[in-house]
């Protein structure tokens, strides 16, 4: 199982989208949501209110 780049919730398997960068870098997100605000609008996951982060 893999986990959304965005907010880091786990994917079952052949669910969601995958972004290959042109870096080479893979993302996976759950939803278009996440893809919205991590690419489009350029948003970090530990500013957004609804995305449960783990504090390190």
């Amino acid at each position: 199982m893999s986990q959304c780049s965005f907010c880091s919730n786990e994917m079952e398997k052949g669910t969601g989208k995958s972004y290959i960068k042109s870096d080479g870098r893979k993302l996976y997100f759950c939803s278009s949501k996440c893809e919205k605000n991590m690419l489009k609008l350029g948003r970090k996951a530990r500013e957004t209110k609804w995305v449960k982060t783990k504090k390190q």
